[in-house]
């Protein structure tokens, strides 16, 4: 333990200090250059300054060797005149404010001689016995220390890059979905998820850390899931219309009944003018007679009463999304849109040719877009579709009634059993 000279008083931070650098494990070396740059990634944590690491730099300069040892000695003694060279001409008052911080650091220490000089005694072979001046033994005893300091400071930074970069990537994304789902015309409420995207945006700042941009990330890539899940339910739907219209083209099955994904197949001799396409049409009109292929000629829809088809998209809106390019002038629309959603709620184009075969073709298409009103509460819209089927050949179901209680909102709230 050394005492400073002068009128430099003793504290208990230098004696910690002194103790601390008498705690160097035995055969510890360091390569000084890259335990300074260790301290130099440590910085922040250490609490000294760039210009204090001047300071440090032009002290290594001093130390005959590249690697550090006790073994070797540990104090380098430069003047005040060759060290403010070395230290890129640093003034001697600033020359001492900054030793001061790098002693207050714990990162070298003074040992002062009995004139405050700095100096070193020699034996008779050259070597130095002992030497007054700036001791670097708590740098080589804190080496382990500052190492983890440095490594960590290096892997919060590449953590702060790489949340920016995944940061600026779905900024980027989210951006450009919502431009997409404008340009597209794609229904949902986009502008509440512009305004929500630019609050977040808005909440980026200019100096981000990791706790700063983290919880804004996250928020980002949330919002960006739900901006996915909207357009990919589109595109499904389109898929499935495309799907669908396919194989109105190509299908040729002489064994079902009807083929209603496209038109009602029938032999027209034609007695008495087409009706028009926006009357609904349960059944043939008189002038008509048709021909089932495959089938008995006797079987003909049953008669239930048609409702308007204004009254069909008031009490079942959603299904207007499912026609051709989203919306449905007529019931020629409607029942294109019902082919589109029997597929997608998993009904048997079986199940739904019986349904047309009792109802009539308006009537399926209104059960249909009935049941996607009411899909929530139904486990099985096939099974359901069934039901309603046998109900209505045995004359015990109207559409009225469950197409009213749907215009007037009041679903029931128990699931149904398909």
């Amino acid at each position: 333990m050394t005492t400073p000279f002068g009128r430099r008083a003793m504290s208990l931070g230098m004696l910690a200090n002194q103790q601390l650098a008498e705690m160097i494990e035995p055969g510890i070396t360091r390569n000084k250059w890259k335990l300074f740059r260790a301290v130099c990634e440590a910085r922040p944590s250490l609490g000294v300054t760039d210009r204090a690491l001047t300071v440090l730099d032009a002290l290594l300069t001093f130390y005959p060797d590249d690697e550090i040892s006790e073994a070797r000695g540990l104090v380098v003694f430069p003047s005040n005149a060759q060290l403010s060279l070395r230290a890129r001409g640093m003034t001697p008052a600033t020359l001492r404010r900054h030793l001061a911080v790098l002693i207050d650091a714990g990162l070298i220490l003074r040992k002062d001689s009995p004139n405050g000089k700095r100096y070193a005694r020699r034996s008779r072979a050259g070597e130095i016995n002992e030497a007054f001046g700036f001791s670097l033994a708590p740098l080589l005893a804190r080496a382990a220390e500052i190492e983890s300091l440095a490594a960590q400071v290096v892997a919060d930074r590449e953590l702060l890059r790489i949340t920016r970069d995944r940061l600026t990537i779905c900024r980027r994304d989210v951006a450009k979905l919502i431009a997409a789902a404008f340009d597209e015309g794609v229904p949902g409420d986009w502008g509440r998820i512009l305004d929500m995207f630019r609050t977040l945006v808005g909440r980026i700042p200019r100096v981000p850390t990791i706790k700063t941009i983290s919880p804004l990330l996250e928020e980002m890539v949330m919002l960006r899931s739900e901006i996915i899940n909207l357009l990919e339910i589109r595109a499904k739907t389109q898929k499935i219309d495309a799907r669908e219209s396919q194989i109105e083209r190509h299908k040729q099955n002489s064994n079902l009944k009807y083929n209603y994904e496209s038109e009602p197949r029938f032999e027209i001799t034609r007695d008495a003018p087409q009706p028009n396409d926006r009357e609904p049409r349960n059944e043939p009109p008189e002038g008509y007679r048709s021909r089932e292929r495959g089938h008995n000629e006797n079987v003909t829809p049953r008669s239930l009463q048609s409702f308007p088809l204004g009254l069909v998209l008031q009490a079942c809106p959603q299904i207007a999304d499912y026609g051709p390019g989203g919306r449905i002038d007529n019931w020629r629309d409607l029942m294109a849109a019902a082919v589109v959603v029997r597929t997608m709620l998993g009904v048997s184009s079986s199940a739904y040719e019986e349904a047309c075969m009792a109802m009539g073709w308006e009537n399926a298409a209104t059960v249909i877009a009935c049941i996607l009103e009411r899909g929530g509460h139904i486990n099985s819209a096939g099974g359901y579709l069934r039901d309603l089927t046998r109900r209505t050949e045995r004359g015990e179901f109207a559409v009225g009634p469950m197409l009213m209680a749907l215009a007037r909102g009041s679903v029931p709230g128990s699931r149904l059993v398909g």
